[in-house]
């Protein structure tokens, strides 16, 4: 800490400078060799920030408070589903509306995993492939359990595309992830067969019909009434291997998934050929070969990270959700079976039974949230006087990306966050880049979004968890 002080004190006085002041700015003369500025070994701890609460265990929102908060952002915010509000048909326009929103042919160049240019006829032949003159004038609506962690593709196609050649992480047709147990409504089927395009309650986009189960409306909707449950606290939980049930074999479950107990469970019956003494008898949906949804028991270890109800809202708990992740690296719409900067917040906020939007566009400016909006219009004194009041559990928002803000060192804010990199002024005052590509801890007041910008000069919004 000997060493960090001068480096940080030196940081935020570059950052705090008007913009017109920084034709010669000041630098630190002691960027460390990870060229991770402002941090040391003890801040990679979350005891270390833990220990600086003085109140760390208070329930920020208790669980009638999120619950209403959750009811809120199904009810006002946009970008939320509600699938037991959909109605028993759906019309072809509702269908197409939801499939031409996403699934909208590329205008750019495209590159593959090899560097090569994208043909255009393979881009007509996968959005051909969405088959939306198959959209029938009206449909029974279907519905569906995942069963595995699955992706959410622009298109029906595993092609992945990048924006440059030299691009191989931010595959262009990734959108999001799905989780064992999430809940969807089927609404299309591609071309050749293999895929489905399906509404869940934050992102509609096409997934591989193998990971979704069909199942009634009263066994979709019902699973996630199911108690008592499991909650998932570490960032994965996998339940054990079983070559009797293949379905529910090494399944993994992210931070925040709920999961069924089968609590009547005779303590002496096998499960899958296994004693359950060890673990939690859970139930998982499972897809049969004619792809209906049926229920297995699964074993959840009792050495993975679990837990009986939702975690606390406290900032203890943010806190250490948000560690768990730690060095995890960084994949862009949940890809490289990792997550995002809005999927990292999300699932760390999900652990405690707090639902977010999927996007950070649609995360910052929610209207279910304590939202402090920040336009071209507020002043440096502004912004840097809401820095400083910055909470922990705060999300901060730039264009395209989301912090976690973990505490306060000296006056200035920290945030963990899943990032590609860190962008700041290096010791010639050009701007040197740190590429993390991963969930990162590092200080906010130094970081540049451009080269005269910081990323206090560009937040837009800060959403805060809170009553």
């Amino acid at each position: 800490m000997r060493l960090l002080v001068p480096v940080t004190a030196a940081l935020l006085f570059v950052a705090l400078q008007p913009l017109q002041a920084r034709e010669a700015p000041a630098h630190p003369s002691n960027i460390p060799a990870s060229g991770i500025i402002g941090v040391d070994d003890a801040m990679l701890d979350p005891a270390f920030w833990v220990r600086r609460l003085p109140d760390a265990d208070r329930v920020v929102l208790d669980r009638d408070a999120i619950a209403a908060q959750n009811e809120r952002l199904r009810r006002q915010d946009r970008s939320i589903h509600d699938l037991d509000a959909l109605p028993a048909t759906l019309e072809r326009k509702r269908v197409a509306g939801w499939i031409e929103g996403l699934s909208k042919r590329p205008s750019k160049p495209l590159y593959d995993e090899q560097g090569k240019p994208v043909p255009a006829a393979t881009l007509d032949d996968i959005v051909a492939g969405i088959n939306l003159g198959a959209i029938p004038a009206q449909q029974s609506t279907r519905h569906g359990l995942v069963v595995h962690r699955a992706d959410l593709r622009t298109f029906p196609t595993r092609l992945r595309v990048f924006s440059s050649s030299g691009d191989h992480d931010i595959d262009r047709f990734q959108e999001s992830g799905l989780f064992p147990g999430d809940a969807v409504v089927i609404a299309h089927e591609s071309r050749d067969g293999q895929w489905w395009f399906v509404v869940s309650s934050r992102y509609a986009a096409w997934v591989e019909k193998r990971h979704v189960a069909e199942g009634t409306a009263e066994q979709v909707a019902g699973y996630a009434r199911k108690a008592p449950y499991r909650i998932v606290t570490g960032a994965t939980a996998h339940t054990l291997y079983t070559p009797e049930e293949p379905g529910v074999s090494e399944v993994q479950l992210d931070m925040g998934v709920r999961v069924p107990v089968l609590a009547d469970w005779p303590a002496d019956k096998p499960v899958n050929g296994q004693h359950p003494y060890t673990s939690h008898v859970i139930e998982l949906p499972v897809r049969n070969a004619d792809g209906s949804l049926r229920f297995a028991p699964a074993l959840l270890p009792r050495r993975e990270a679990s837990a009986d109800q939702y975690l606390d809202l406290s900032q203890r708990h943010l806190i250490e959700q948000g560690f768990r992740f730690l060095g995890e690296r960084y994949g862009w719409g949940h890809s490289y079976n990792g997550r995002d900067c809005s999927g990292f917040v999300s699932e760390v906020y999900r652990s405690m039974g707090v639902e977010l939007p999927r996007n950070t566009s649609d995360q910052a400016v929610s209207p279910a949230l304590n939202r402090i909006a920040l336009g071209e219009h507020d002043s440096r004194e502004r912004r840097q006087a809401v820095a400083r009041e910055l909470q922990v559990g705060d999300l901060v928002y730039i264009p395209g990306h989301v912090m976690m803000v973990i505490g306060q060192v000296d006056g200035a804010p920290y945030v963990i966050h899943d990032t590609t990199g860190l962008s700041y002024l290096g010791r010639d005052g050009r701007m040197a880049r740190a590429k993390t590509n991963g969930v990162t801890v590092s200080p906010l007041l130094p970081l540049m979004f451009n080269a005269t910008q910081t990323y206090i000069d560009r937040a837009t919004n800060i959403q805060r968890i809170r009553p």
